[in-house]
């Protein structure tokens, strides 16, 4: 349907050829004097696609659904309208335009209220779960600020949520830190012990981006439950992918994206919970939108989207989960019956199916990453990936700093096929084979030698 509205609309330019609107003086002046646009930075020729520099033979396999999703084509045409024709701003009051955008909107949040099993009341927009988090951690304790001067996270939460912590220790308020164990999931009897009486927020990432591990939050939320602490949780990267319940869970606030869903970037969602009622600061001013949490226009096509997001992801949740499952363990039995020191990272029963992170023994992670070039793959977060350090969350597992050097992060998706899985291990194989035969340490390692126990010497 995208595609027809576009063709037909581009055919009836052609066709009808309008006389050219005239300019102004300055702008014919200002059109005359612009220098033409540079040339596209993607060059296309019979070879291959070359792009900063790195020539590839073909657009790559793209396996990095936990750094973003493509737009289902269903989306896309559910928000193709509200661009074209009813492009009014939803907060306009006196015609039709407004209107339908205003409708639309709240359409879109009644569909993401319903997957997570909220009231549409208690659904925030937002321009993401960046936004929705530094809201809920920062926004919770400002407000609660005369009486609450401590929070609880872990050390493997997303760097927007590790950052906005220490935003807030800058300002006096203490944090602490909870660890994780080797399968990456937060111990309760140290968390039930951390929380104290001015305790003010705990959270805990739903679906981590990295290694893809759930967290017990259900246990969790009766934790808090019990000792009256809010409860938020980052669930980007559960939407859509594991069951949510939001009474279940007991979760105060609740950060969702819209483009980890199918959905289009720059929108997102924050849920906060009416009876109890939680309150924040709004940490921004303006109009007084969204109940006055997050001012600005809402973005009628974006937040349409990620309506239509959420509903298709209620009635295709169950089939894209149990193809999404049976994918990655093709992929994993792939690998691992050509390769040996293959190891999974996180906890292998409490995961989401879709993010399979893998360390390859013996193997340099950047080498590896370079080689890939026919499959757009990732080594951790996209949000910290210009960093050459071991990531962090690897780390707070206990994984060896060599292994945690040579992380990858497969995401599988909706749209992801057997064949692209099946390329993939062929590639992912030839390469680490090819590294392996360059390491001195892997052929010590066939030779019998435990390398752990050798005394490098320092020149």
């Amino acid at each position: 349907m995208a595609s027809k509205l576009l063709a037909s609309s581009l055919l009836r330019q052609t066709l009808t050829k309008p006389a050219a609107r005239r300019l102004s003086t300055a702008a014919a002046a200002a059109t005359a004097t612009e220098p033409s646009p540079p040339p596209p930075p993607q060059l296309v020729d019979d070879e291959g696609v070359t792009i900063k520099g790195v020539k590839i033979s073909a657009r790559p396999l793209y396996l990095d659904m936990q750094a973003t999703s493509p737009v289902d084509p269903r989306v896309l045409d559910a928000m193709l309208p509200y661009y074209m024709a009813r492009y009014g701003n939803p907060h306009s009051r006196t015609h039709l335009y407004g209107w339908e955008s205003d409708q639309a909107v709240e359409t879109a949040r009644a569909q993401v209220a319903d997957l997570i099993g909220a009231s549409p009341k208690e659904i925030v927009f937002t321009s993401g779960a960046t936004e929705s988090n530094n809201i809920s951690i920062k926004g919770v304790m400002k407000f609660y600020k005369e009486k609450k001067r401590h929070v609880i996270t872990t050390q493997t939460e997303h760097k927007c949520v590790l950052d906005s912590c220490r935003h807030l220790q800058q300002e006096g308020f203490e944090v602490t830190y909870l660890p994780v164990g080797p399968d990456g999931i937060v111990d309760l009897e140290q968390l039930r012990a951390a929380i104290r009486p001015d305790t003010g927020l705990v959270s805990v990432m739903a679906v981590n981006n990295e290694i893809g591990v759930i967290q017990p939050l259900e246990e969790i939320g009766r934790i808090c439950k019990e000792l009256k602490v809010p409860f938020h949780t980052d669930a980007a990267q559960a939407l859509g992918k594991i069951p949510i319940d939001v009474e279940k869970w007991n979760v105060s606030l609740m950060s969702l994206s819209g483009h980890k869903v199918y959905g289009p970037k720059g929108v997102g969602a924050l849920y906060m919970r009416r009876r109890p009622r939680i309150r924040v600061e709004p940490q921004m001013n303006g109009g007084g939108q969204e109940r006055g949490i997050r001012s600005g226009t809402v973005p009628t096509p974006l937040v349409v989207g990620m309506g239509a997001a959420c509903e298709l992801a209620k009635k295709e949740m169950g089939y894209d989960e149990r193809r999404t499952e049976a994918l990655q363990q093709r992929l994993l039995d792939g690998i691992r019956a050509k390769l040996d020191g293959v190891v999974v990272n996180g906890s292998v029963e409490r995961r989401y199916a879709g993010n399979l992170n893998i360390s390859f023994a013996y193997v340099e992670g950047e080498s590896l990453l370079m080689g890939l070039k026919d499959v757009a793959v990732s080594s951790g977060s996209a949000c910290t990936s210009a960093s050459l350090e071991p990531s962090y969350v690897l780390r707070a597992l206990g994984v060896d700093e060599d292994m945690a050097h040579t992380s990858i992060r497969f995401g599988i998706g909706r749209f992801t096929t057997e064949e692209e899985i099946d390329r993939a291990v062929e590639l992912t194989v030839q390469q680490v084979e090819k590294l392996r035969e360059m390491s001195p340490l892997y052929e010590m390692v066939k030779e019998g030698i435990d390398i752990k126990q050798i005394q490098w010497a320092q020149h």
